[in-house]
């Protein structure tokens, strides 16, 4: 821990802002570096879809951290600058503005970018995506009553957009490719009870595949369906996926592979950390790497790679075993998530019910725990988490009392 005097860490959202702490809390004292390509200071992300959207928050408010607590950190803090070029030989990262900063260890947190439509690759107007705080503000000015939004991506993202912009007056049709979205995140049935409100608020739901992003004047106008069909629109959400922001580390000797290749700690080589939702690490019970886009594991993720880091390969370092964990606000409801719901074969509410859209519920696969979800139900929920943890069976073998030492025999 001593010989690191520079460690940089490349990227500000909350995965690289809890790294810098982590590694401040731990005891590193040496210079930091915090690299971002966005102007903000670190800001969170999930509200943009929702508060932000709905222009019930200013983005002041996105802050994950005010200014003193920024200053105490001792911060290099680059904001506006890309990391373009890991020199690991020279133990540099190679910026845009020309600069170069020295490192003896770099934690990579780069996330993700957003994918979009063929033919979508240059920005025009009516044609979005939501990542970054411009990306909210732009779709923002779009939604206005009577306005026709085509979401097109059948995940949370696309789902909190549909919801927040129907609730502004805005008319809504939500592309999905699947005739239950969200039922590989949430299960099928809290999929179903999701798709039933979307619904009932007015979103129309449609099945199909874009193909490509329609333009009348100028403007994106809709999209073409892979049946040859067309669906107008005055504005187009592209929440079609993402894919890790990982090409700036090209010939730089880092593992790629679907996101930064890491071992069971988030190391990816000699003085190379990776979290947050462009790190690809191998999942405990399966042994197959995986990236997670979830904001809990980007903060729990970094919070652990720093701790390794200064552990140093002799040191007590640890694997990282987290228990995925999720949520999502549509419509007034809470929905959350532990494990992995989608593909259960068995779905049982333990708490509440589905109808009164209050309930606790677990879900099994193969037999064993593979998941949990609920709404405004969370004391039950946080007790099916050490089932989700285990992995166990479902329903859980009793527990048996021992007979105390010398009890009668029954009669």
């Amino acid at each position: 821990m001593t010989a690191l005097r520079e460690v940089a860490v490349v990227g500000a959202g909350a995965a690289g802002l809890h790294a810098a702490e982590a590694l401040r809390r731990s005891g590193y004292d040496g210079r930091l570096t915090l690299i971002g390509a966005e102007p903000e200071p670190p800001y969170d992300r999930p509200p943009l879809s929702k508060h932000v959207l709905g222009g019930e928050w200013q983005p002041e408010r996105l802050a994950l951290r005010g200014p003193e607590a920024l200053d105490e950190l001792r911060l290099d803090l680059r904001l506006g600058v890309r990391a373009e070029r890991l020199d690991r030989r020279e133990r540099t990262v190679l910026l845009s503005d020309g600069r170069a900063v020295r490192c003896d260890a770099v934690i990579l947190a780069t996330g993700v970018r957003p994918r979009r439509l063929p033919g979508a690759d240059a920005p025009r107007p009516g044609a979005h995506v939501l990542r970054t705080l411009a990306d909210a503000l732009a779709l923002r000015e779009e939604l206005r009553p009577g306005v026709r939004l085509l979401v097109v991506g059948g995940g949370l993202l696309g789902a909190e957009a549909a919801a927040t912009a129907v609730g502004l007056g805005a008319e809504v049709t939500w592309l999905t490719s699947t005739a239950t979205p969200l039922a590989a995140v949430l299960g099928t049935e809290t999929a179903a009870l999701l798709a039933g409100l979307h619904r009932e608020h007015g979103v129309r739901l449609h099945r199909g595949a874009a193909t490509a992003l329609l333009e009348r004047r100028g403007r994106a106008a809709g999209v073409r369906l892979a049946d040859g069909s067309e669906l107008a629109a005055d504005a187009v959400l592209m929440a079609v996926g993402s894919e890790p922001a990982t090409e700036w580390l090209a010939g730089s000797g880092v593992p790629l592979d679907d996101g930064v290749v890491c071992d069971a700690y988030c190391a990816a080589g000699p003085g190379v950390w990776a979290a947050g939702d462009a790190a690809s690490w191998p999942d405990p019970r399966t042994g197959r790497h995986r990236r997670v886009e979830q904001r809990t594991n980007a903060s729990e993720q970094a919070m652990h790679a720093a701790r390794n880091l200064l552990a140093g390969p002799d040191g007590a370092r640890q694997a990282y075993r987290p228990v995925p964990y999720l949520w999502t606000d549509q419509y007034g409801l809470r929905v959350q998530v532990f494990g992995r719901p989608g593909g259960a074969e068995h779905f049982e509410v333990v708490d509440g019910s589905l109808a009164e859209h209050r309930f606790a519920a677990v879900c099994v696969r193969d037999g064993l725990v593979s998941g949990a979800v609920g709404i405004a139900s969370a004391r039950a929920l946080r007790g099916l988490r050490a089932q989700v943890a285990a992995h166990g069976p479902w329903p859980p073998e009793p527990v048996r009392t021992p007979e105390p030492v010398g009890a009668p025999e029954p009669a």
